[in-house]
């Protein structure tokens, strides 16, 4: 009973000393402004001091780093490494600097870099389970760089899109389509889908398919369609040209006409043959079938 009536005794003495201390009125008199001033401007110099040297080493860093990834791409191109390893090798290296470069800008504000290690280290989960669909682009980055079913500058087809490789990064791979659109395709599912390469070889087969009129001579057009090919120097002589009776169409007698050329070449060709083979045909007069349909009327 006399240690609770104690206890109750110094809880309130220390009640009464502290609303003491809150309601006495501040005296400024006993208070050195000079001294806390050139405390604070100290403070203040000391941060500008430290932001302005950060700023340097900042500049200083993205230089060196620029310098080093250029040298990191001089030496795997000399190692004859192809364009997309050359770079995500590049994005690799790049994303380690800068981190490098961040922890020395952050010891420059004396935060310790074993404090800021342990803050990635726990945030590495959370983050982890973020950006589960980016590690999946990461992964599919490097199947990429491992098997080349493409590099830079190839025409594929992926993803229901089609376009011509410009750049392979970490995380997605830039298509430019043909009518100069940029497409972003993520490698996860860009490595792991159906991918068309049609720049992989060095020849491409153009076909056509050509409708002449029942009653035309298939002899006299097969030798026009290959005397067009045999004249056009971009077309190879070897695979030959050939042309076939495809089918006998409701209207049309198809013939299949098919060339090879340079890949690069393959739309000029294309293009260019299907107006020699009008004006040609025109020429010879072999007529172009329309659809149509008899009817014939019977006896009621």
């Amino acid at each position: 009973m006399n240690i609770t009536f104690f206890s109750l005794l110094t809880s309130a003495t220390e009640v009464d000393s502290l609303a003491n201390n809150l309601t006495e009125p501040l005296n400024f008199q006993d208070m050195d402004f000079k001294a806390l001033g050139y405390e604070w401007l100290e403070t203040i110099s000391n941060f500008g001091i430290k932001v302005i040297v950060a700023i340097v080493a900042f500049l200083i860093g993205r230089w060196l780093i620029r310098k080093l990834l250029n040298w990191i791409d001089a030496m795997l191109k000399k190692r004859a490494m192809s364009a997309v390893g050359v770079s995500l090798f590049h994005s690799l290296f790049q994303a380690f600097l800068y981190v490098a470069l961040l922890m020395v800008i952050i010891r420059i504000f004396g935060v310790a870099s074993t404090s800021f290690a342990a803050l990635l280290a726990s945030l590495g989960l959370a983050v982890g389970m973020a950006l589960s669909g980016q590690l999946q682009n990461l992964a599919g980055g490097i199947i990429i760089l491992v098997t080349k079913p493409f590099e830079t500058k190839d025409f594929v087809e992926a993803q229901s899109v089609m376009g011509t490789v410009v750049n392979i990064t970490l995380f997605h791979t830039l298509l430019k389509t043909p009518d100069n659109k940029l497409i972003f395709v993520p490698n996860g599912t860009l490595s792991s889908g159906l991918i068309t390469n049609y720049s992989h070889e060095d020849l491409r087969r153009v076909d056509f398919t050509i409708g002449v009129e029942y009653g035309q001579d298939f002899e006299q057009a097969k030798e026009l369609l290959l005397k067009l090919a045999k004249e056009d120097k971009r077309i190879k002589q070897t695979p030959e040209p050939v042309v076939y009776l495809s089918e006998l169409a409701d209207s049309s007698v198809n013939l299949s006409f098919r060339v090879w050329t340079d890949s690069p070449l393959y739309w000029e060709v294309y293009f260019d043959l299907n107006k020699t083979i009008y004006a040609e045909f025109n020429k010879a007069g072999i007529g172009f079938p329309f659809p149509q349909l008899t009817i014939h009327k019977g006896d009621c």
